[in-house]
């Protein structure tokens, strides 16, 4: 029965190890190399900037189809027909209109007046590399370019109401200003029908923009006017492509609460519109980044995910329109959006829920399905950080702290391991006894367990724990921010990304790389030495198929966590060795042999031939 419980033990891990290989097959193997690609693949597509003052087209970026809530007379989707708009380099783009720079200790950028949009933004605080020269993040790109990116608030309305402002609106701005967290920018434009739309735009120290637009109608007669805001997105992002990690449009609206529409479903389905909401957000999420609108709570909004694809042209858009509001002659009304742009840091995500009473804002970040042990599993891991002034150190911390909280259920685990090896010759006895009757052999087994209060599947519980908090931590490791980039000590600058070093070119002795499924770092061979020490602990099962089994789980192990996240596997081979010093002292407590040196021992002695 112990063979067959450590057999099938194994056989279940081995299947859950296999399945999360699958499931995270599309890992990257270097999380910076596969961001600077990316980077350098999209900038060396750009091309010569269109000529400034060249209105927008209709089939551009920027025809009036895209915008939601327009009235009838506009087409619900942009024509063909009129080519695809010029791809522009960065700086073209950006000198193509007049813009107000924005500067705060996190962000640098610029407001595009033409639009009112926010389609130029640089994150001061990430690279794209852990090299400290690298080229920061470029989060908001102008429509020009063929990885275009912005946010824009506004309006539409019907012919009394006269133009008011939308994608096509050159606002009229005050020279000199410079948008910063303690000087809000004013923009003006006024309309033939008596309307003066004022909009002020602030920001606070980290990623939240307020946009409040005054509409004041000097006209005689009441208007109704219709806020929109969207974010679009230009080109299909290339994408991690894990299950475990959701990138696309998201929000949390309505009776819905939170919709994840990937890439594919959206372009499948062209159209997704939830319910009505009075409250909530929307927006679109990269794995460390995101862009969102916070619609006004004053009136409710008509949320939606739309898909453009004309004259060659993909555009993937999250959008709002409110309920109209009505100004009347002589009155003014403000409506309020705010825009988070920015990283998804949690506690900054935390605190706009709070202080802003966003619905559910905290779920921009992926946390996933056990979202109940993983989030729990972050602020330790980040309480400790705070602590150590390390993340590597924070993780090992954290698993003392597991090892403490599961301490007695272990322990409750490993004395009853003891207690099966100090049965071991009775069991033999019964085996030999009843080699011929299968049934009475099982009755007598059951009815020694219960004399002796053993319960044979007790081994059992320190694997079930370790799963959920193996996939939470993975979990945190993988989506949240904090820990990109984070060193540890030594070569490991990175522990979201696998160990850079391989056992095959002699962890970089040798002037040579080595494939990916190669690269089997030093903290995966560690990993590996204290599983095996670990799995060395028990007595080798008497099945050669069993043995063979356990001789090679350690090898197996090491090649498919080598392209896990550095930190995970610091993790796994700390857990490790806590694991062999609890179950070694256990068993010294019980009386039970420890069979590690003796299994060390035998592996280098002569083994009998058959005729001997």
């Amino acid at each position: 029965m112990e063979n067959n419980r450590n057999f099938f033990i194994t056989i279940a891990l081995s299947v859950l190890i296999l399945t999360l290989w699958q499931v995270f097959y599309m890992n990257p193997r270097i999380e910076a190399q596969r961001e600077t690609a990316q980077i350098e693949a999209e900038r060396n597509q750009a091309v010569q900037a269109p000529q400034p003052g060249t209105p927008p087209v209709a089939g551009t970026p920027d025809a009036a189809g895209d915008i939601p809530g327009a009235p009838a007379a506009a087409p619900a989707v942009p024509g063909g027909g009129q080519g695809a708009p010029v791809a522009a380099t960065r700086p073209a783009a950006l000198a193509a209109n007049q813009r107000i720079p924005v500067d705060t200790p996190r962000i640098a950028g610029s407001i595009n007046l033409a639009g009112g949009r926010i389609d130029d933004l640089i994150l001061k605080d990430y690279r794209l590399t852990v090299e400290p020269n690298s080229a920061n993040i470029e989060l908001l790109n102008p429509s020009a370019m063929p990885d275009g990116y912005y946010a824009e608030v506004g309006y539409v309305a019907d012919a009394q109401a006269g133009s008011v402002p939308s994608a096509q609106t050159v606002w009229t701005a005050e020279p000199g200003q410079t948008l910063t967290p303690s000087t809000p920018v004013t923009l003006t434009y006024t309309n033939d029908a008596g309307l003066t739309f004022t909009r002020t735009i602030a920001v606070d120290n980290d990623y939240m923009f307020t946009v409040s637009d005054a509409v004041a109608n000097s006209g005689s007669a009441p208007v109704a006017v219709t806020n929109y805001g969207r974010i679009q997105r230009i080109g299909t992002p290339k994408i991690q492509g894990i299950y475990v990690l959701h990138e696309g449009l998201i929000g949390v609206t309505g009776e819905e609460g939170l919709q994840e529409i990937d890439y594919s479903q959206l372009a499948e389905s062209k159209q997704i519109t939830p319910g009505k909401s009075s409250d909530g957000w929307l927006g679109i999420t990269d794995k460390y980044w995101a862009v969102a609108l916070v619609p006004s709570g004053r009136a409710p909004f008509q949320p939606r995910y739309a898909y453009f694809d004309d004259n060659n042209t993909v555009r993937y858009q999250a959008d709002f329109s409110m309920d109209p509001i009505s100004v009347a002659p002589g009155q003014t009304e403000t409506i309020e959006t705010r825009i988070f742009a920015g990283a998804k840091e949690t506690a900054k995500i935390d605190a706009y829920e709070e202080s802003l009473g966003i619905r559910n804002f905290d779920l921009l970040i992926d946390w996933g399905w056990f979202y109940f042990i993983t989030k729990p599993m972050f602020y330790l891991i980040d309480y400790l950080f705070r602590l150590l002034g390390n993340f590597g150190l924070a993780i090992l911390a954290t698993t003392v702290v597991v090892k403490a909280v599961f301490f007695p259920l272990a322990n409750k685990s490993y004395k009853s391991m003891a207690n099966m090896k100090m049965v071991q010759p009775k069991l033999l006895e019964i085996r030999e006894k009843y080699a011929d009757d299968k049934m009475k052999q099982q009755q007598a087994m059951m009815e020694l367990y219960k004399t002796e209060k053993i319960n044979p599947l007790a081994g059992c519980w320190p694997i079930l724990i370790q799963i959920p908090v193996f996939f939470a931590l993975y979990k945190v490791l993988y989506v949240t921010i904090e820990m990109r980039h984070a060193p540890f000590f030594g070569w490991i600058r990175d522990l979201s990304a696998p160990d850079p070093t391989s056992l095959f070119n002699l962890f970089g002795l040798l002037p040579y790389d080595v494939p990916s499924f190669l690269m089997i770092g030093i903290w995966p061979l560690i990993m590996g030495v204290t599983m095996f020490l670990q799995m060395r602990m028990n007595p080798t099962p008497p099945d050669p198929t069993q043995a063979m089994i356990f001789n090679w789980m350690p090898v197996i192990f090491t090649f498919m966590l080598a392209t896990f996240p550095a930190g995970l596997v610091i993790y796994w081979a700390w857990n490790n060795t806590l694991s062999i010093i609890q179950q070694g002292v256990i068993m010294k407590r019980q009386g039970a042999k420890i069979e590690l040196w003796d299994n060390l021992i035998g592996l280098f002695k002569k083994k009998p031939t058959p005729a001997e």
